[in-house]
This record gives C-alpha cells, sequence and structure tokens, in this order.
C-alpha cells in the first residue's frame, strides 16, 4: 500500500477532530488561505506537532510580509520540531511582501534554512487556469534543485496522473511525486470543488465510466478507494497519495 499524507484546513475545530480520529505519526499538511493566514497555519502546524504528528505547513509566498517575517516563521517551525514545508504562491491578489511566487520564496528559505527545511511543491495535471502548461513545467525545472517532492492538484484519473507524471519524468523532473486524491467527501461538495479549483476534466472522466463511475461517484458520498487501487497498480505509481480530506478527518478514510 502506497504511503498516504492528510490535508487538513486549519479551522478551529481541527486539533481536536485529528486528534480522535488520526493515528499519531501520520504525516498532516497545513493549507495556508488568504482569510487564515500564516498565523492559523503554523499555530495549528505547532499544535499537532507538539502530539507527535509530522507536520507541513504550507507557506503560501504572498501571505509573507518580509524576509524578517520569513526567518520567524522558519524559526517557529525549528522550535516546533517541523523540518518540511510546502511552498505554494498563494491565493491572494497582491502580495503582501517581496515574494510574488513560489520559487522566490523557496530561494529565500533555502538561504535562511539551508539543508534543515525540506521544501515540497506543487504539481498541475490538468493544467493551471492562469497558467500556461510550457509555464508550469519551466518553474518546475527551476524549483528542482530547492525541492524534495512535487504533489499534483486534486485529480480523479489514475490514466491522467500517470500520463502527467510520465510528462515530468521525460522532460527531466525526478522528484518523488505524490498523487493529490480527494478523500471521501459529499458529492454535491466534491462537483463544486473541482469546478471551482479547474479539475473538471478528470471528475468527468470518471463519471462516464459506467459501473466505475457509479461506484466512484454513486450515493451521496465520493469514496477514493478505487482511485487509489488504480494508481498502486500503475507500471510506475506514485510516491504515495496526498490526501485532500476537507477535514473529512474520520476513521472512514484510508
Amino acid at each position: 500500500m502506497l504511503p498516504t499524507r492528510l490535508e487538513i484546513i486549519p479551522t478551529r475545530d481541527i486539533v481536536p477532530s485529528v486528534l480522535a480520529s488520526v493515528s499519531v505519526g501520520t504525516t498532516i499538511t497545513v493549507t495556508c488561505l488568504p482569510h487564515h493566514g500564516v498565523e492559523r497555519t503554523l499555530e495549528t502546524a505547532a499544535a499537532l506537532a507538539g502530539h507527535g504528528f509530522n507536520v507541513v505547513p504550507h507557506l503560501a509566498a504572498r501571505s509573507v510580509a518580509s524576509r524578517e517575517q520569513l526567518a520567524r516563521i522558519l524559526l517557529a517551525c525549528s522550535t516546533s520540531g517541523i523540518t518540511e514545508v510546502f511552498a505554494i504562491g498563494g491565493d491572494s491578489a497582491m502580495p503582501a511582501g517581496p515574494f510574488a511566487s513560489s520559487e522566490s520564496l523557496m530561494r529565500e528559505i533555502a538561504d535562511l534554512a539551508g539543508n534543515d527545511m525540506r521544501i515540497g511543491v506543487a504539481g498541475y495535471p490538468e493544467g493551471h487556469p492562469s497558467i500556461s502548461d510550457s509555464q508550469l513545467m519551466d518553474s518546475l525545472l527551476a524549483k528542482q534543485e530547492l525541492a524534495s517532492y512535487v504533489v499534483t492538484q486534486m485529480c480523479f484519473s489514475a490514466e491522467t496522473i500517470s500520463r502527467y507524471m510520465a510528462g515530468l519524468r521525460s522532460e527531466g523532473v525526478l522528484l518523488p511525486i505524490w498523487a493529490g486524491v480527494a478523500g471521501a467527501v459529499p458529492r454535491t461538495k466534491l462537483v463544486l470543488l473541482a469546478t471551482k479549483i479547474g479539475v473538471g476534466s478528470s471528475l468527468r472522466f470518471i463519471s462516464g465510466k459506467g459501473a466505475l463511475g457509479r461506484n466512484l461517484l454513486g450515493g451521496g458520498r465520493y469514496r477514493p478507494e478505487q482511485l487509489t487501487a488504480e494508481l498502486e497498480a500503475s507500471p510506475a505509481p506514485p510516491s504515495g497519495i496526498h490526501l485532500y480530506s476537507f477535514n473529512n478527518v474520520g476513521p472512514h478514510q484510508p
């Protein structure tokens, strides 16, 4: 079975939910949203790290106001025993400081923390709504020297993910790749999320798969088990599964 990471959103009630439902030692990544800010992400990450979880806070470049703030963030991570972060550009319309992209943030992290901080980066099997495929590839190639692994955007097609991984390899991106998979979530919420973040193609793909589609999307809740089984059985499986939990962290999760 492929190793699994669990992504959560740092709402006020998520720490008790994780403590009640998730095994200690699990790797948990904590998102960084504009309306929460970096502080909420770090607060949640530190709390979970203190309970024995391997925690990976997301750092959104456009939400970091200064090099000094970044230094404080990295010191807080070190103090909490956190040795890995996930660098993203972020959804803020305007940068709060000098970091407009994940690459610029990563270079500053490398300068401040050296080899003491591993950095994950994002990949997009179905493209990005505002960035061309060629730009995405050039960006990954530029960040490869600083990155430790790639996590893909949420996708619903093992074929699409496998094709994307093969494409990265052919272009010289040799980093480990974790496949982004949606966890168990109400189907209506899933459709809205897929439309919002631009992964509708793979959602339509499974919808048109007859019995398989009914198995994945049948009833009121999406289940990821069939997709993860296909990824595990593929000739070149990903390094692991990155499970987007949407804070649904109950024991029914794989």
